[in-house]
């Protein structure tokens, strides 16, 4: 059978979430691909070499535009007036080929902008509402890739459960393990400028990250305690996505430019030294789709403090500490001042973290959601 993929999220140097997620995918179906699972993988650009697996007999690159509406115009086009179409197509995220003539499997990953519209520009949120709701609809078979995420797409859309099946992210296995070469970790620390002693959060700039309330508890938690008013940092890691400039202006206003390092995107071979390095990884988000960065968090030996919504209980388990409300700012910094004091603690959430970990895996990912690509096609 041949299967169409969407491949645009992947094709690209710095990725996050989505772009993670397909690319890992690509990966793993490249070297799956034979004369029973061939792979075409649509892109509006020319391939990146750099990123993107090579080409292969069953695994080819199609490139075409106009870039400009491209799911809806130029990709159900070429779908439609191919003399030899996909038996099936997958699109990693929220936005299927409009009027395709083929079947299709879609992945969602969150439904933030139901729960936050207001962080969205007016055009962006329109084309989410509209373009999501036709392809969830138009779609044979919905992934989701947490409960969560599968529950929000049946209170939204009313889709019948059957429609959507869960299939976790995972995380790549070889490259976030718990760093111990403290020439590597001081490198890393020296780049970013992050000290011996820092919590960590990593993540998108984005408001429904909450990230202004860790940077509005973090005064409370250097005043917890005398060494660590002058070694303790709060590093977040991310790039800027959205409604990000009052991080900025928190940290100016509390006077807390010395302590608090913005180290904008962090790629891939320094982030599991990061992690590795931190003394607590923090995500007190308000909503999450899955949390893949707690999932690297916990593979790195990071102990994690997470908000309790959404989908992290399902990724955390029992290997976090939990934010019941990652807004009350006594509550972040009496939860973090609690690790922090607390080695044994720490080690215990540290040893839960890689044991939780290891239920997950891109592998197992990329399968589940092969088997499921299959069964559409038949």
């Amino acid at each position: 059978m041949i299967i169409g993929v969407d491949g645009n999220e992947a094709n690209t140097e710095k990725r996050v979430g989505v772009g993670q997620y397909s690319l890992a995918l690509l990966g793993f179906w490249q070297k799956w691909a034979n004369g029973e699972n061939q792979f075409w993988v649509y892109l509006h650009g020319p391939a990146n070499k750099k990123v993107l697996p090579p080409p292969q007999p069953y695994f080819s690159y199609l490139s075409f535009g106009p870039q400009k509406f491209w799911t809806q115009f130029a990709l159900p086009a070429k779908l439609y007036f191919q003399k030899e179409k996909p038996n099936v197509f997958f699109s990693p995220a929220h936005y299927s080929p409009r009027f395709s003539p083929i079947p299709t499997v879609l992945t969602i990953h969150d439904l933030a902008f139901f729960y936050y519209p207001q962080e969205f520009k007016t055009r962006d949120l329109w084309q989410l509402k509209r373009w999501t709701a036709y392809s969830v609809k138009k779609a044979q078979k919905i992934i989701a890739v947490s409960q969560n995420s599968k529950k929000d797409l049946i209170r939204f859309y009313r889709l019948p459960e059957e429609k959507i099946s869960v299939v976790y992210n995972g995380y790549d296995r070889e490259r976030f393990t718990p760093k111990k070469n403290k020439r590597e970790i001081g490198r890393i620390r020296k780049k970013y400028q992050t000290g011996a002693d820092y919590l960590l959060y990593v993540g998108t700039l984005q408001p429904r990250k909450n990230i202004i309330s860790l940077i509005k508890a973090f005064p409370f938690i250097l005043n917890q305690d005398q060494r660590r008013r002058k070694t303790l940092k709060l590093v977040v890691a991310g790039k800027k996505g959205w409604l990000y400039e009052n991080l900025f202006s928190a940290v100016r206003e509390l006077k807390l430019t010395e302590k608090v390092v913005f180290t904008d995107f962090v790629p891939d071979e320094d982030l599991p030294y990061l992690l590795s390095g931190a003394k607590l990884f923090v995500l007190p988000s308000l909503y999450e789709g899955f949390g893949l960065t707690a999932l690297e968090a916990m593979a790195c030996g990071a102990p994690v403090l997470v908000s309790k919504n959404s989908s992290l209980p399902e990724v955390v388990g029992e290997a976090g500490l939990y934010l019941e409300n990652p807004e009350d700012l006594q509550e972040i910094s009496q939860k973090v001042g609690q690790i922090l004091d607390n080695r044994d603690l720490a080690a215990s959430l540290a040893k839960k973290g890689l044991e939780q970990a290891q239920k997950f895996s891109w592998e197992k990912c990329a399968r589940q959601t092969l088997d499921l690509i299959q069964k559409t096609s038949s």
